[in-house]
């Protein structure tokens, strides 16, 4: 960061014999990107060329659904660079709507995709995430893309070969094994997926915080508005994010599970602000500071048995914690014979927690939550 003060000058150098490089645009591979992950650092340029778009294989005059993604505002690549290994890409909002524009005017031909300001993230796997400032680029858009798609075009066997190291799924464990996992002196960070049935949502504190719009980080309090320590910026648009306890148990154990960001979007189906906004809408009296109660589309996942991804962090290795991260939330299809088998095995369990919070005599987290 350069800051000028009030009596700065600035005046034109003529002539110097420095000479600053252009670089507008700073690629990077598997290996640099894998180093950087989830460490909320720089954002990151990534150059390749498209494997899948929301899991179908690219073929000329491709078709998605426009009404799905213009719902979801999103749309979930795959792409590979060079021989490196796929990377899953995933862009929001402005980026996907600009990459599903210039993919459809192509006549789904595009091949290559080069997107700017990505943040690296494991969701169970390496994937790159769109920010605000994404920008979008395919084939002839830029000199980057031309020349990508140029050695694309040369060297078909290469491209066409996957490294699918990152495409597999994170191992199954159980609620036990991951606390098994845990106390292990070898253990690392590492993803798992559990199947588990949603007992309760916790109650007592915030199930949102206020995060920066562009980087989602918790925003801080100036003397008259919201900054962003990561962004560096003293003014910024809070948004509210999700920061949601869940109890759930399995066949044998019980275990708490944080939900951040989107991934309480992917459980829930909406985002936290569209839920914040609602309740401040239907009450036109209640303050800033006022705890928001537990929405009902949230108690209402009480009950239902869903795939999680979690994260064992450095947290719960050090003994700090037991609570695991959740980093994805499957769609209910994707459950198959293993969600079954913990349904029945678990009837008794699950009809009771279902029980309790339709009549409400043993929750009493769902019913303080409501009231607020």
């Amino acid at each position: 960061m350069i800051n000028f003060s009030w009596n700065s000058v600035l005046s034109e150098l003529v002539d110097s014999s420095d000479r600053f490089p252009v670089d507008r645009i700073r690629t990077h591979g598997y290996e640099a990107l894998d180093a950087a992950c989830d460490m909320k650092g720089d954002l990151y340029d990534y150059i390749g060329h498209i494997k899948l778009v929301n899991g179908q294989v690219l073929s000329d005059g491709l078709l998605l659904d426009d009404p799905s993604i213009a719902a979801s505002r999103r749309v979930d690549l795959h792409v590979q660079k060079h021989d490196e290994p796929v990377l899953k890409l995933c862009l929001w909002d402005q980026a996907a709507a600009e990459f599903w524009k210039k993919f459809k005017a192509s006549a789904g031909a595009a091949r290559v995709i080069l997107v700017t300001t990505l943040n690296p993230k494991c969701y169970g796997v390496l994937s790159l995430s769109s920010m605000t400032p994404s920008r979008v680029f395919l084939d002839d858009d830029i000199q980057e893309t031309r020349d990508y798609l140029s050695w694309f075009i040369s060297n078909q066997e290469v491209a066409n070969r996957i490294i699918a190291d990152v495409v597999v799924k994170p191992e199954n464990a159980t609620l036990g094994e991951l606390f098994t996992y845990m106390k292990k002196a070898s253990a690392k960070v590492a993803w798992f997926e559990c199947t588990a049935t949603i007992d309760d949502v916790v109650h007592g504190t915030k199930w949102y915080y206020i995060g920066c719009g562009e980087c989602h980080t918790k925003a801080t309090r100036g003397p008259t508005t919201l900054m962003c320590k990561k962004c560096g910026k003293s003014e910024i648009v809070g948004v509210a994010q999700y920061l949601t306890k869940l109890s759930v148990y399995d066949n044998k154990d019980q275990a708490f599970l944080v939900l951040l960001g989107d991934t309480g979007e992917e459980l829930f189906g909406k985002k936290a602000a569209t839920l914040v906004e609602n309740y401040y809408e239907a009450n036109e009296d209640a303050g800033e500071d006022d705890i928001v109660p537990v929405p009902q589309v949230m108690i209402d996942t009480i009950g239902q048995t869903r795939k999680f991804i979690v994260k064992v962090s450095t947290h719960n290795l050090a003994g700090k914690t037991q609570t695991l991260t959740v980093t994805k939330v499957l769609p209910p299809e994707v459950l198959g014979v293993q969600a079954e088998e913990v349904g029945d095995e678990g009837d008794d369990h699950a009809s009771g927690s279902v029980k309790r919070a339709a009549d409400g005599d043993a929750s009493e987290g769902v019913k303080r939550a409501r009231s607020g």
